[in-house]
């Protein structure tokens, strides 16, 4: 039986979680939140997350969240895939700069994008959303530059699971004004990553058929 469990919900942040569980062929079960019926929020749900979010994952009676945390445990606790640098290693360095450009820089404003309301009330939507989205295209148009220059991947020849948090991220702007699929050398990037057989499988399983 699967010791691994992800607590999770269709199309959100949990989609990357799932994505390297299946990439790293690790047997799980899958618990989704109807996020209609405030799932996450529930007693029993806030107990293993106080802060009421996916993912969860929950791995031998650990549990663990933050989603660029569990993907960096993922890939420590499976070497084989080299989906991590070596520790101490300069390209770990890099490693970490880019799973935390994701969280720091990426994640916030999208969220800053998607509940501009919660950021500044109902009469600042327009600005905060008109900041958010300048931020975003800034950070892309750098991570466009990057890889332009030193890709094929984050880190090089050497795909890491920043790279895939990064790809999920990028889905996220495909209803936006200006999705990162409009930076040539974003789309190419995107277009290898949603190559690997475990994105067709993540997308099987979860129903989704956007951003194909």
């Amino acid at each position: 039986m699967p010791n691994t469990t992800l607590y999770y919900s269709r199309s959100t942040a949990s989609l990357v979680v799932h994505w390297l569980l299946i990439e790293l062929g690790i047997p799980h079960e899958l618990h989704e939140l109807d996020f209609d019926k405030r799932d996450q929020k529930s007693d029993d749900y806030l107990k293993l997350n106080p802060a009421g979010v996916v993912p969860t994952l929950v791995m031998d009676g650990q549990v663990i969240t933050e989603t660029a945390a569990i993907l960096m445990h993922l890939a420590d606790t499976h070497p084989r895939a080299g989906l991590a640098p070596a520790i101490a290693s300069m390209q770990r360095a890099q490693y970490y700069r880019w799973m935390l450009f994701c969280a720091n820089t990426l994640m916030p404003a999208y969220r800053a994008w998607f509940y501009s309301d919660e950021i500044a009330g109902e009469a600042n939507i327009q600005a905060t959303q008109d900041h958010a989205r300048a931020k975003l295209e800034m950070a892309w148009g750098q991570v466009a530059d990057h890889l332009g220059a030193h890709g094929p991947y984050l880190l090089g020849t050497q795909r890491s699971a920043a790279d895939f948090l990064l790809t999920m991220l990028m889905r996220w702007s495909r209803n936006m004004p200006m999705p990162t699929d409009a930076w040539p050398v974003l789309q190419v990037y995107a277009q290898r990553m949603k190559a690997l057989p475990s994105f067709r499988e993540v997308y099987a399983r979860e129903g989704l058929t956007d951003w194909t």
